[in-house]
């Protein structure tokens, strides 16, 4: 079949800019062209935000590429790139590591996995650096005959698309509703966690962005609802970032952190010699959040006479420090968070039904890891690249039997629970390895998930992999409760039934302990 010419393969994008096309769909039939004319097996469309380059679309590349994020002065190949405004072809046998290595959508042998030839150009729009096109081949030698005008007429067409695609966004927002998204992205950069943000393509993710784009730029009190690990407090910050406030502060508090003798001051502040220990006047995250948004994780740790204080802030914005007389205002907008069932807290008579009224103004439901299908290999894609990074490798990919038990795994511990399974699972398989491999490959294995399930249950403490004290099958639910509940009770055992060193050693706050506790039937502490 013969090559399409530089002509031939732009006129299709070029008859596409009159098109109303989904971003995707623009962006997956640029990259096909790409593809087509220069003969590359993996090539990709970045966006530059902030000291990040996010890859928007991918081709040839595997799917959890999408969740990566790729720092642009931690890759030498993309700080070159970015530094020239013509495009770069490097030499095959460069020294420089490639951010690719490892992900290109190969199933050869191992040592297929690096690229050898790698080109770019970034794309400029108005004046602006906005990102880059990558090209890549396994192959040494593909690009030695590419006429690198031909790949800056191309980026200058690619480059029309983005902005063609961009403009068609605006055009789909009023105006408040674009500045507030622009002022979020300036956030998302300026914050010193940018790359932490809300992942996922699943109707149920859509879903939740749709429904944060909707309530964000508003005044109303938001409950965030869903399991934990779930990524409330990326919600919470996504909030922030889309509203009005966004220039001024976010305020986060985790209320089951605060020892009870200590929430009044933590949240309304203290005056000097309020109580012992309080040797200057100390303004609490009310007033710190003035102008901004107050986050309060974990809401329903709270007492019912804390509880009937804070409603009373909310209402009329009015509070007064602990010890004083004299009251301050405040402009705050609370979001709250929680994995309880706030309607049945109020019906135990753990929450006051006002409160909890004043709280879910606008319900949010945070989807469940499990509910959101190949979502989990996007997010794995993130955590495997900073994992990759502090590992000093090369390239850290997952085959395609760890692909399918992440699938296919239940993740009670929602995406917490992914980001410390792929950290444990890549530095054990890397200390297996001798000599160190430049990539890593972590099978389903290394991941000790389950093939029919997804689900590892460990033996208890004395007990061998091959008898688990009964031949009786367990659901799913109910093998993982007896799982929890005989760690907690070997780690109270351990610790003397010391609740606060059982949860440091399980890895959770005391509040959630007791709250699993509960929950599996354990003694609570008095």
């Amino acid at each position: 079949m013969t090559k399409p010419s530089i002509l031939e393969a732009l006129l299709p994008l070029v008859r596409d800019m009159s098109l109303d096309l989904p971003a995707n769909e623009r962006f997956s039939r640029l990259l096909q062209a790409v593809q087509t004319l220069f003969d590359c097996d993996a090539c990709a469309l970045l966006r530059l935000d902030g000291e990040w380059l996010v890859p928007l679309a991918v081709r040839g590349l595997r799917h959890d590429t999408l969740g990566r994020r790729f720092r642009v002065s931690a890759h030498p190949r993309l700080q070159v790139l970015m530094s020239h405004d013509t495009p770069t072809l490097f030499e095959s046998d460069s020294p420089l590591p490639d951010p690719y290595d490892g992900l290109v959508a190969d199933t050869g042998p191992a040592d297929r996995l690096a690229v050898h030839d790698c080109m770019g150009c970034p794309l400029t729009i108005n004046g602006r650096r906005w990102g880059l096109l990558t090209l890549d081949a396994l192959s040494a030698g593909r690009f030695a005959a590419v006429d690198l005008q031909n790949l800056s007429a191309f980026a200058s067409l690619a480059a029309a698309t983005v902005a063609a695609a961009e403009r068609l966004d605006l055009l789909a927002l009023d105006l408040q509703e674009e500045r507030a998204r622009a002022e979020a992205y300036r956030q998302a950069a300026d914050a010193p966690h940018s790359a932490r943000q809300l992942t996922g393509r699943s109707p149920a993710m859509r879903a939740l962005q749709q429904e944060i784009r909707t309530v964000g730029n508003s005044e109303l009190t938001v409950l965030i609802r869903g399991e934990t690990g779930t990524g409330k407090e990326l919600v919470a910050t996504a909030l922030h970032a889309a509203s009005s406030r966004a220039r001024r502060a976010l305020i986060a508090i985790n209320c089951a952190a605060l020892p009870e003798t200590l929430v009044e001051s933590e949240l309304f502040g203290h005056v000097r010699g309020a109580f012992s220990g309080a040797t200057a006047d100390r303004r609490g995250k009310f007033e710190l959040a003035d102008g901004g948004t107050l986050f309060l994780d974990e809401v329903g740790e709270l007492s019912l006479a804390v509880q009937a204080k804070l409603l009373r802030v909310m209402q009329s914005g009015q509070l007064q420090r602990v010890g004083s007389d004299r009251e301050h205002r405040v402009d705050v907008r609370v979001i709250a968070a929680s994995n309880r069932d706030p309607a049945e807290e109020v019906r135990q008579g753990r929450c006051r039904a006002d409160f909890y009224h004043r709280l879910s103004v606008y319900p949010l439901q945070v989807p469940a890891l499990r509910e959101r299908g190949r979502d989990v290999l996007l997010i794995a894609g993130f955590h495997l690249e900073e994992n990759r990074a502090r590992l000093g490798l090369a390239g850290l990919r997952l085959s395609a039997d760890a692909e399918a038990a992440l699938i296919a795994h239940d993740w009670p511990g929602n995406v917490r629970e992914l980001e410390h399974l792929l950290a444990r699972s890549a530095l054990k398989a890397l200390s297996a390895q001798a000599p160190r491999p430049r990539i890593l490959t972590l099978h389903a294995a290394d991941l000790g998930l389950a093939p029919s399930t997804g689900t590892a249950l460990p033996p208890a403490v004395g007990e061998s992999a091959g008898h688990a004290g009964s031949d009786a099958v367990l659901p799913l639910r109910d093998a993982l409760a007896e799982h929890e509940r005989r760690l907690i009770g070997q780690s109270l055992e351990k610790h003397g039934h010391n609740w606060a060193a059982a949860a440091r050693e399980l890895g959770l706050d005391r509040a959630n302990l007791n709250r699993s506790a509960r929950r599996l039937g354990l003694k609570r502490p008095g």
